[in-house]
């Protein structure tokens, strides 16, 4: 898994997630979902759990908890009304900025492909100073699968023209994983200790930047 890792790191091609991979965001994310469902369904506030569809679209959710229904409709606007509400205390995950400004330095190039919504999207690469190390973002607003569907890595290889053999994903969450090793792309699964199927677990960013780090020094 070592070798793994560290041919991974050496791709030009970074394929980023954004929630729970670059910022820490699910908290803010899993009280939207709570104070949405208080006032659109109440009786789902007890089983509702975010952390089993962390990774999937607002609009998915919405729909597994109520079905394609104007419920699932209204839930899913208020919920992003009032993460958006939130972004602003979306906190950076230690060492996102510095993996990120490693790769622009080193030439390599930086996507971001997320489920969350354009708007939403916008809001926290705003609020949180990332937006200008990636050369494209793709959202769920783009797209019609969403993750755990291969289709959504699979459509942003083919809308930039990016080789998937030159490409390595980042992402924290199962759905997350499915979706890129679907695709046929080489996955890290960073902030766990057991990585989900066809992935390489990460503790967390700090190791991929001295993974960098290493290679730059290895070259010299």
């Amino acid at each position: 898994m070592t070798a793994f890792l560290a041919e991974a790191c050496a791709r030009r091609v970074w394929l980023f997630d954004l929630d729970g991979t670059l910022v820490d965001s699910c908290p803010a994310h899993e009280a939207a979902f709570l104070q949405a469902i208080d006032e659109v369904a109440p009786d789902l506030r007890a089983s509702f759990r975010y952390a089993d569809h962390a990774g999937a679209s607002t609009r998915e959710v919405a729909v597994r908890l109520l079905g394609d229904t104007g419920d699932a409709d209204r839930l899913a606007r208020l919920k992003q009304r009032l993460y958006r509400e939130r972004a602003g205390a979306v906190a950076v995950f230690p060492g996102a900025r510095r993996l990120l400004g490693r790769l622009v330095a080193g030439g390599r190039d930086a996507y971001l492909v997320t489920s969350g919504s354009r708007a939403s999207v916008a809001r926290v690469l705003a609020a949180c100073s990332l937006g200008a190390y990636f050369r494209g973002v793709l959202t769920s607003d783009d797209v019609p699968a969403s993750k755990p569907d291969p289709a959504f890595y699979a459509y942003a290889c083919e809308h930039w023209g990016l080789d998937p053999g030159a490409a390595v994903v980042l992402e924290d969450s199962a759905h997350g994983v499915a979706s890129a090793v679907g695709a046929g792309l080489a996955t890290l699964h960073v902030h766990v200790a057991e990585p989900a199927p066809g992935a390489v677990a990460v503790g967390d960013l700090e190791q991929i930047v001295s993974l960098l780090l290493a290679e730059v020094g290895g070259a010299g």
